[in-house]
């Protein structure tokens, strides 16, 4: 290096890529996530754990690298619906670009996430794969890629529902190619449920089956249907003769193609222009006198399909959570690595506070997925009190953790700046995807109504969901005794207000309020429970502190007029942004701080 003299033109070149902060390209998202490796030996056997790391390891190095570039080319070029083939007749195939068929290699060939829960074998484990231990790595796949999470989850809720309620020769015939890992026997499956006239009001569908000897034919249009080239469908139509209402609305199987060959009597006319999920294919479809098979009891096919709403309200949850903890990944990243005026933003009083912002909402979420799914495991093992719970538990955590995902992606996007709003960096497709999350299985408005008026009202869930949280206090000796009467006051006021609410003929406008405190209620005693399984398992405690704060700024009244910065908090900041461990006592005497 010479210093610059007279005959120099110009100073030299400087590294210009550097002045812009970098994004997680490269980052293992399993290895970047201690949190989600300490959720994972606290709901997993040792044996189960040990077993699933060394794939997640693979699969967080995949989502970090190879995965998000082809999530990101297969959102720039969404699939297109063509309506004959290149001899001119009238078959319509849709083409998607190579990018997405890589992302369905590796959810559906190479980890199996559609079948985990249903085929034994996927990945080398003897046995189907707990629902826990399966949402472990569709939380890592969709950090890379959320529009694939649906084929993935219908995929899987096509499977399940035959395995639940389809004769023996409709499972002997569709079920192993729904739960295929060998992509040339695969058969995708959709769930074309959404109408013009009904949407959430399911009652309303108009959609028409007529027997057929063994079979059905069915008219008529579905208007949301994703997966749109699926081959086995799942969807909801009223036999003719029927009463109307739900009552009347039968569950049947149509396959896409005949045994033939041939294709079946329905046609996709359209594919929707999105503003998220652009890489996977939603379509309109009217069916034309398709062949069908019913499914189960036709006077339960509502039932039927609504207890698979419920495990894909689960699956939506853990989606939402894994854009939110992907967003968190940049966010920490621009924070870390950006200098400005002097300082990194990590440094900066308020650029902290809406890292917390995130990380909060995050790990809320990321615990609610957890223990909902657990309990889903033992509900499928014939627990009646976690079947009670499961049916609290979904519709809250969908409720809220989808909500949040939406300011999360926002506020992460503002961290890394204008530059964020830029499509070359994931922050948009995280945004834009985001908003899907709170529409998809129900809206805000119709899940907070499920879980007070329905969970709640009808079920009395709320019984079960107080057991448990006053359970996990109970469970959590290691935990300071005044926390752990604060939480159970917080529980049972949580609880008194929801039956209230629940209670009352004028309810809906304070149902939402009601689903967001038990939310996070239950998440504050759940981050608490777990805070002192992770101190006993490594001596680290501090996921206690976020507990505090659930209850400091998610359910406690605040004077707008009082300033809250202060030692205490600044001191929670520092553990939850740091990388050192704290022990329970040092925890402690921050649980309580003023």
């Amino acid at each position: 290096m010479h210093a610059p003299g007279k005959h120099d033109t110009a100073a030299p070149p400087s590294d210009q890529a550097g002045l812009i902060a970098p994004d997680t390209s490269g980052m293992n998202f399993y290895r970047a996530d201690p949190a989600l490796a300490d959720l994972l030996r606290i709901h997993l056997s040792e044996k189960l754990f040990g077993h699933a790391e060394p794939h997640l390891d693979r699969l967080g190095g995949l989502a970090g690298g190879h995965l998000d570039e082809c999530a990101r080319l297969a959102d720039r070029h969404p699939p297109v619906l063509h309506q004959r083939d290149r001899f001119g007749r009238d078959v319509q195939w849709i083409e998607y670009h190579p990018a997405y068929r890589e992302l369905e290699k590796a959810a559906f060939g190479a980890f199996g996430i559609h079948a985990m829960s249903l085929r034994k074998g996927i990945l080398g484990w003897p046995q189907p794969w707990p629902v826990a231990a399966k949402h472990a790595f569709t939380f890592l796949f969709n950090q890379a890629e959320f529009g694939l999470g649906c084929p993935i989850n219908v995929t899987d809720g096509c499977a399940k529902l035959l395995a639940n309620f389809g004769d023996d020769a409709l499972k002997a015939k569709y079920l192993d190619g729904l739960t295929q890992t060998d992509m040339d026997k695969l058969t995708q499956g959709g769930q074309f449920m959404t109408e013009k006239e009904g949407g959430s009001d399911v009652g309303k569908l108009t959609t028409m089956a007529v027997q057929q000897g063994d079979h059905w034919r069915l008219t008529g249009e579905k208007w949301f249907c994703s997966n749109a080239d699926a081959k086995v469908i799942m969807l909801l139509a009223r036999p003719q003769g029927a009463e109307d209402g739900t009552r009347g609305v039968g569950l049947f199987l149509m396959p896409r193609f005949l045994d033939d060959g041939s294709p079946n009597r329905y046609r996709i006319v359209r594919l929707k222009d999105k503003l998220g999920t652009r890489s996977m294919a939603s379509g309109e479809v009217k069916l034309e006198g398709a062949i069908a098979y019913a499914v189960g009891r036709l006077d339960r096919g509502f039932v039927q399909m609504a207890e698979m709403v419920n495990s894909s309200r689960l699956s939506n949850g853990v989606k939402s959570t894994a854009l939110m903890r992907r967003a968190w990944h940049d966010a920490i990243t621009v924070a870390r690595n950006r200098v400005v005026f002097g300082q990194r933003i990590i440094d900066m009083p308020l650029a902290r506070r809406q890292l917390l912002k995130i990380m909060l909402s995050t790990e809320q979420a990321l615990s609610m997925s957890f223990v909902t799914a657990d309990a889903l495991d033992r509900a499928e093992a014939g627990s009646q009190d976690a079947a009670a719970l499961l049916r609290i538990l979904t519709p809250t955590l969908k409720f809220r953790a989808t909500r949040d995902a939406r300011k999360v992606c926002g506020d992460a996007m503002e961290m890394r700046g204008g530059i964020g709003y830029i499509e070359e960096f994931v922050n948009p497709r995280l945004l834009r995807d985001a908003h899907l999350g709170s529409i998809w299985e129900g809206t805000s408005n119709i899940v907070a109504l499920d879980a007070l008026t329905r969970a709640v009202g009808r079920h009395g869930a709320d019984a079960a969901l107080a057991a448990d949280l006053h359970a996990r206090l109970a469970d959590s000796a290691n935990v300071p005794q005044a926390w752990r009467d604060s939480l159970r006051d917080l529980t049972d006021r949580a609880i008194r207000f929801a039956r209230e609410v629940a209670a009352r003929t004028d309810n809906e406008a304070d149902a939402r309020r009601a689903t967001s405190l038990l939310y996070h209620v239950a998440s504050a005693v759940t981050l608490a429970w777990e805070g002192g399984r992770i101190h006993a398992m490594r001596g680290d405690a501090r996921r206690l502190l976020l507990s505090r704060l659930v209850v400091d700024h998610r359910i406690a009244a605040n004077d707008p007029f009082r300033l809250t910065e202060n030692t205490a908090q600044r001191a929670i900041a520092d553990h939850l942004l740091g990388d050192r461990s704290a022990g329970m006592a040092e925890v402690g005497e921050l649980l309580t701080a003023a």
